[in-house]
């Protein structure tokens, strides 16, 4: 039955997955205000009718995304939008069932033990936290301003990975406990090793949220210099100083760079320091997995910023970061089963 409940576990990371990939695209498509109400169960029934798509389409038009940014947008370009929003709210819907049902069941097979219980329970109440938190980041742009909150927008992003991480973790351990023995002191330094560079790729996703935030990947579309500077000018010219880390385009993406920058120094002597450790082959090649994910999240990287955010790449860039931190977590998991 552990092998069951693990199962069920991944299976919602992959629709959280899903979910931070839709997001992505939501953003990207500027559709996330297309919807002006949350309605957690009405809201689940798209517009049947035409008399639905009227009264959905005349809500928006009282919202200040139309009235300042798509001004005399026909019903056809409103459905656009529509269904990407639409879909990720729905997909979150998806989530918390396929994450409730299951569990009810595996509570009254008496399958699960209370400390589990209680993390699950945790999950869960944090699944509910994070669909609050959706509809409080859209409500942030539908008042004056037609943007979203970029600090709402990366509270939601990292909130949604700290969902994942936990669900994977919890599965990892359901296949595979760790050991109690905390091995020599080299196992003990490439753990914390591991340690830091899995808190560096959350704090590079957090600053991809901002960057999102507030379009800093239109701007400084050059690599490796940023118009021809390596710290741009503008970087500190806001007022006062510390509003350039979260409202100004070339500091955030300044500070994407130079965290990517530095994970590209980190993880290769990670990855050679591990080769140099009697490791067994599943935690070898999670070490490996994570150095080739890296290459490949940094390439989309540069690829999204120089073709100026196409929207394939952009996904993928998005999906990548993902699969990175994935790899990141089960390198972690590995190495405590030395």
């Amino acid at each position: 039955m552990q092998k069951s409940i693990a199962v069920w576990l991944l299976a919602c990371c992959a629709l959280v997955f899903a979910m931070v990939v839709v997001g992505g695209v939501t953003r990207l498509t500027e559709s996330g205000l297309s919807i002006v109400e949350w309605q957690p169960i009405v809201g689940t029934m798209p517009p049947l009718s035409q008399k639905d798509w009227d009264e959905l389409f005349e809500k928006y038009h009282q919202s200040p995304q139309y009235k300042k940014v798509n001004l005399g947008m026909s019903l056809d370009e409103f459905k656009g939008i529509f269904w990407w929003e639409y879909f990720h709210r729905l997909l979150g819907r998806v989530i918390g069932l396929a994450f409730f049902i299951p569990f009810l069941y595996f509570m009254a097979k008496k399958a699960i033990d209370r400390p589990l219980g209680l993390r699950l329970t945790g999950i869960f109440i944090l699944g509910g936290l994070q669909g609050a938190m959706g509809w409080y980041m859209v409500k942030s742009g539908l008042v004056d301003n037609p943007h979203v909150s970029q600090y709402r927008l990366t509270a939601h992003l990292g909130l949604a990975f700290i969902i994942y991480a936990t669900m994977f973790w919890v599965a990892l351990e359901l296949l595979s406990p760790t050991r109690a023995s905390h091995g020599n002191i080299r196992l003990r330094r490439i753990r914390r090793f591991s340690v830091i560079i899995t808190t560096l790729i959350f704090i590079m996703i957090l600053s991809g949220g901002f960057v999102a935030g507030i379009r800093a990947g239109l701007a400084y579309n050059t690599f490796p210099l940023m118009n021809g500077h390596f710290i741009p000018p503008e970087i500190f010219i806001l007022e006062p100083w510390y509003r350039n880390f979260f409202d100004n385009m070339a500091t955030v993406q300044f500070d994407h760079r130079m965290i990517a920058w530095t994970l590209a120094i980190l993880i290769p002597i990670f990855w050679y320091k591990s080769r140099g450790l009697p490791l067994s082959g599943p935690a070898r090649f999670s070490c490996s997995l994570l150095l080739v994910m890296l290459a490949i999240q940094i390439s989309l990287g540069i690829s999204t910023l120089l073709l100026v955010v196409p929207l394939p790449l952009a996904a993928a860039h998005q999906a990548g970061a993902v699969l990175l931190f994935t790899a990141a977590l089960w390198v972690n998991h590995q190495l405590r089963r030395q």
